[in-house]
């Protein structure tokens, strides 16, 4: 009787892509190939939510990886080149971020490091614990690697690397990085290459990494932040703010007369007598309820834009100047931060950036204040001039102050010819590169004028520039440029210090491990073509420098029929079952999942899901050597070390589904299989008969498997 014991079992209406069980969870997340994004309990394989395809995401995805805690799920849109996180409690996108080509593999790790280095550099230990440093690989096309600190922030751009990277992974202990490529020939026939690289200065600057890193994903949330409050921004600027300027530029249009607008309503104030065209405006386009709606409409949007002005991009800016100079303390640590690539030259730039969209925000408070009063009272006179009310005298003084200013130009129209300018706020909210239509009047100010005539606080880099002819949107994105350029450098210097150690050309690869207490990368592949019904386990040290004896060895997968664990007596060649692997994901640190094909029944092709219990397997006594130059496949087979597995008792046929596919989730004690078409999906409970007996075996700890069920290094 098996151990497995199927707990679920559906049918599902599109084809799975990707599945991956959350890390500490019975949570399991599914990709199809709708671009639609499920997340199952294992419990009669509810769902919990799913995630339709949108313009923001895209439709097609290619894979996905789990942030160690489980609480937060990445996956990659291929037809966006985008990578997507999203809250595994209710699939809020929480972040994304665009990639040079699209990801075909993922692994998120956590590293683990002694926590007394990493509190060196921190206030208390408490905090070294919280800022625990986590990693998302992403790879994809043309040696494209990617490394990503708590999933935001990136740390490294990986080159030299070719072909496509079909499955990657970072050692716990950010010595090494293993990358598994897929190469096709001038003939299109694929060959796979085992690639260790180098990371030791993530590893020898790991408390300096993990400072800088946070520091960075502060900065790179406030940027989201602060382009967030901008659409809010825009959005609360309605467009009926411009319906005073369209029907002042048709009076324009209309009128006969060579007078100017200004004194048209200069006229209408002092003396209360109004042109032909003026009363027609009067009447027809500014009525008693069109201006009431106007001004209400005015108040709303402005007082909206000043409260988001000062809550929020105001407070923003305010936090990236704090970090931004934090970090600028760093950068001059040299000893410390400068092999990181941290330039002080940079961050000052992004600084200086920061403080000009600092005084443009400033500066559109102070045109909202002014226009906010002026639209009030120019609004006020007209509406009390159409009910013969009075107004006060003060109120006389800012409609007169409001006509100078926005109706004295001799050229009525802006430079575009569409419309006549008086509300001022809109144009600071465009997205354009060109000047303001109507800067703000410096003449008077006492500061600028005191500024000018001094050349030292000209050139004193304590005063942040100005730019009073752009909008706030052009400024936003100039400063957004110098956070990038700041951002970027530490990404270029660390990803040209990783070298390539070792590169292995293997032949088929269904799994990679990394064995976070020995200290081990191991990978699995197969030989179809040579030896189908043996399974290969290459291991490597993280550590680059570190060789390993007995680096490769050969798992038998024939077995006898009928077969115990106690049996020692041979059985005849008549009475062995052969077998191949479909796929492979290792279970924990010493137990490796397959899925097998039956090679003997040519009708049928039984599938079966099994345990391959790898202790003896991996302490071999025979030495293998093999020419680094040479692909497997041409190797004299015979030389390696072949190990003989026995399995039958911990294996399950699986009836009524071909079974192609197999997702593990050691610490859950569960797997998932997936039918060849991609459609069929059972869940097994795999320790469900021997619940009781695990206080027996307490020197076993499980790894946790990542998104692809395989350590994710902690």
């Amino acid at each position: 009787m098996p151990a497995f014991r199927q707990v679920g079992e559906k049918q599902l209406p599109n084809p799975i892509l990707c599945m991956a069980w959350s890390p500490n969870r019975d949570l399991i997340a599914l990709a199809n190939t709708s671009g639609e994004l499920l997340l199952h309990r294992l419990a009669n394989f509810q769902r919990v939510w799913s995630l339709l395809p949108n313009e923001n995401t895209g439709k097609e995805i290619t894979s996905l990886a789990w942030r160690p805690d489980g609480k937060v799920l990445a996956f990659s849109v291929g037809d966006t080149k985008q990578v997507v996180l999203c809250d595994a409690e209710n699939a809020e996108i929480l972040h994304l971020f665009p990639v040079e080509y699209p990801a075909s593999c993922m692994h998120w790790m956590e590293v683990q490091d002694d926590s007394s280095t990493l509190s060196s550099l921190f206030e208390s230990e408490d905090e070294s614990k919280f800022l625990m440093l986590n990693i998302l690989v992403v790879g994809g096309p043309s040696g494209f690697v990617e490394l990503y600190a708590y999933g935001l922030y990136k740390i490294a751009t990986l080159s030299g690397i070719s072909g496509t990277c079909r499955s990657l992974g970072l050692s716990s202990d950010l010595k090494s990085l293993s990358v598994i490529t897929e190469i096709r020939s001038t003939e299109d026939n694929p060959e796979i290459h085992y690639i260790q690289l180098d990371t030791g200065l993530l590893s020898s600057c790991l408390p300096e990494l993990t400072k800088m890193a946070h520091k960075f994903t502060h900065i790179s949330t406030l940027l989201q932040y602060l382009r967030l409050s901008l659409t809010c921004m825009c959005e609360a600027w309605e467009d009926i703010l411009m319906q005073m300027d369209l029907r002042l530029t048709k009076f324009v249009q209309e009128k006969n007369t060579s007078t100017q607008v200004q004194d048209e309503f200069l006229e209408l104030l002092l003396w209360g007598h109004a042109s032909p065209e003026l009363q027609a405006l009067l009447m027809n386009q500014l009525t008693v309820k069109g201006l009431k709606m106007l001004g209400q409409s005015i108040d709303s949007s402005y007082s909206s834009i000043q409260k988001l002005v000062i809550s929020h991009l105001q407070s923003g800016s305010e936090a990236l100047l704090y970090h931004l100079s934090e970090v600028k303390g760093m950068a001059l640590w040299k000893q410390k931060f400068q092999p990181l690539g941290l330039d002080p030259a940079a961050i000052e730039d992004a600084i200086v950036a920061v403080g000009s969209f600092t005084l443009k925000a400033s500066e559109l408070l102070q045109v909202i204040d002014k226009s906010m009063k002026n639209f009030k009272a120019f609004f006020r006179w007209l509406y009390v001039g159409k009910l013969h009310f009075c107004m006060t005298q003060k109120d006389l003084a800012f409609v007169a102050d409001f006509l100078s200013e926005h109706f004295s130009n001799e050229e009525l129209f802006d430079r575009k010819g569409k419309y006549f300018n008086v509300e001022r706020v809109g144009q600071y909210l465009k997205d354009e590169d060109e000047d303001l239509v109507s800067p703000p009047n410096m003449e008077g100010n006492q500061w600028v004028t005191f500024v000018k005539q001094s050349t030292y606080l000209q050139e004193s880099p304590l005063l942040f520039p100005t730019s009073p002819q752009k909008s706030l949107h052009f400024v936003k994105r100039m400063m957004e440029g110098s956070i990038d350029l700041c951002l970027q450098k530490p990404a270029e210097v660390i990803g040209h210090s990783i070298k390539q150690a070792v590169c292995l050309r293997l032949y088929t690869v269904p799994e990679r491990w990394n064995d976070k207490k020995a200290g081990m990368h191991y990978v699995v592949f197969c030989m179809p073509e040579i030896s189908p019904s043996k399974i290969y386990i290459l291991r490597r040290a993280t550590d680059p420098n570190r060789s390993v004896p007995k680096g490769l060895v050969a798992l038998n997968l024939n077995t006898p029929l009928n077969s115990s664990i106690d049996d020692e007596t041979p059985a005849p060649a008549s009475a062995v079952s052969s077998y191949s692997c479909l796929d492979a994901r290792f279970y924990d640190n010493e137990t490796l999942t397959v899925v097998l094909r039956s090679l003997e029944d040519d009708e049928n092709k039984m599938r079966v899901l099994a345990q391959l219990h790898l202790n003896s397997a991996l302490s071999w006594d025979e030495e293998f050597t093999w020419d680094l130059t040479l692909r497997y496949s041409t190797l004299q087979t015979e030389g390696i070390p072949v190990q003989g597995l026995t399995w039958r008792n911990q294996s399950r046929e699986m009836d009524n589904i071909k079974a192609q596919f197999v997702a593990v989730n050691g610490i859950r004690k569960v797997a998932c299989m997936l039918s060849a078409n991609l459609r069929h999906i059972r869940v097994f409970e795999m320790d469900a008969e021997e619940e009781e007996e695990e206080e027996e075996y307490p020197n076993v700890p499980p790894a946790v498997p990542s998104a692809n069920g395989i350590s994710d290094g902690l």
